[in-house]
């Protein structure tokens, strides 16, 4: 006290010190203290720390002054069953966007409209390619920065995290999917010289092109008419890796006969874990150069040009010519590998008969019954 009377006569504008210590020991077992200037003070904060620690909900004061960025890369560090592309798409966005806005920021001092006004300008201002963020981008995103946060309240340093109930930009679907037909997806093999059987396989078992590329042969079973899908691959900046399938989702897609025995020639020659489709210099086949040497050139030979078809939009007309067949939703949906049939009716509900008629003509079947007991009761 003396030093600061000395130095308040000096000019300075310091608080006074505190006259009162709250000390305790945390559940790790280290000493803490806060100092206060009056004694109400410095008991309310004992009473609410003793209350915290009684009921198990306590956390140290201290905690949530850690940066933004610090919670960051705790949080990045710690992804375990994510693949390569998922954590090189969050690195991106932690770099780019995230870090840049909250890096410096205490955790403890983000606000709701804080995050709000963030989202703002996502949604306005230009990307680090110069164009605007699509709505997805922006919701990955606002995502990932919440997944950070939530590893804050996680660990304790912060209570709730203000990365909640924010109204997101709204994505337009796209409702323009491509169904082909039985004869465009024999035109469209056709024009794929030697891929041909890979285009098959991408129209008829609705397998992503990942999935696809990294087929061995010891995963076809031509008895059972089955393609086993455990793996794809990956290319992140350039280098391609075996990894797991999306939403860790092996399945067994079912092949038709014919094609089945086509597949066949594939396999001469070669021991179960060679690679079912490659390159012509052999190794693995590179979407890029797939989708500009083989399929792009197809598409205009096939005369489907107009139709905007890609190797991906080859899935929509595996699930139509399925159901067109009579596949049920779950048999879709293990086809094409979907986290749940939800998701499958979400995307394709439209192509299953609605048999809203049946239900009518039921519901009139039934009432006629109803007014003919009702006649002959009245008569």
């Amino acid at each position: 006290m003396e030093r600061w009377r000395d130095a308040k006569k000096a000019g300075s504008k310091r608080n006074p010190p505190g006259r009162w210590r709250v000390r305790w020991y945390g559940p790790d077992g280290k000493d803490k203290a806060l100092t206060f200037a009056k004694l109400p003070q410095a008991e309310a904060e004992k009473n609410a720390i003793t209350a915290r620690l009684d009921k198990g909900s306590y956390r140290d004061p201290q905690s949530g002054k850690a940066a933004f960025k610090a919670v960051a890369e705790e949080w990045y560090g710690s992804l375990r069953k994510q693949g390569r592309t998922t954590k090189n798409d969050y690195r991106e966005l932690l770099d780019n966007y995230v870090i840049p806005k909250w890096g410096d920021w205490q955790v403890s001092s983000m606000r709701w409209e804080d995050v709000s006004a963030w989202l703002t300008d996502l949604c306005e201002q230009p990307g680090k390619r110069g164009r605007k963020l699509g709505p997805a981008r922006v919701t990955k995103t606002y995502r990932v920065g919440g997944m950070v946060m939530k590893r804050a309240v996680i660990s304790n340093r912060i209570a709730a995290s203000p990365f909640h109930d924010h109204d997101l930009p709204v994505k337009i679907e796209d409702d323009e999917h491509v169904y082909l037909t039985h004869e465009q997806l024999e035109r469209l093999a056709e024009g794929a010289g030697d891929q041909w059987r890979l285009v098959l396989v991408l129209g008829y078992c609705g397998i992503r092109w990942a999935e696809a590329s990294a087929i061995k042969v010891g995963r076809l079973n031509l008895e059972t008419r089955r393609i086993r899908v455990v793996q794809n691959y990956t290319d992140v900046k350039g280098v391609l890796a075996l990894g797991p399938v999306k939403n860790h989702e092996k399945r067994s897609v079912p092949l038709p006969r014919s094609f089945a025995d086509e597949l066949a020639e594939l396999t001469k020659g070669k021991g179960a874990n060679d690679l079912l489709f490659t390159a012509p210099e052999g190794g693995p086949l590179r979407y890029a150069n797939f989708r500009n040497r083989i399929f792009d050139p197809a598409v205009k030979v096939a005369g489907l040009a107009d139709l905007g078809i890609t190797p991906h939009k080859l899935r929509h007309t595996a699930a139509s010519l399925a159901i067109a067949a009579g596949a049920d939703v779950k048999v879709v949906q293990l086809m094409l590998g979907h986290k749940s049939a939800a998701m499958t009716l979400d995307v394709y509900g439209h192509l299953w008969p609605d048999r809203l008629d049946e239900v009518a003509d039921a519901l009139d079947a039934g009432r006629s019954a109803a007014l003919s007991k009702r006649t002959r009761t009245s008569t």
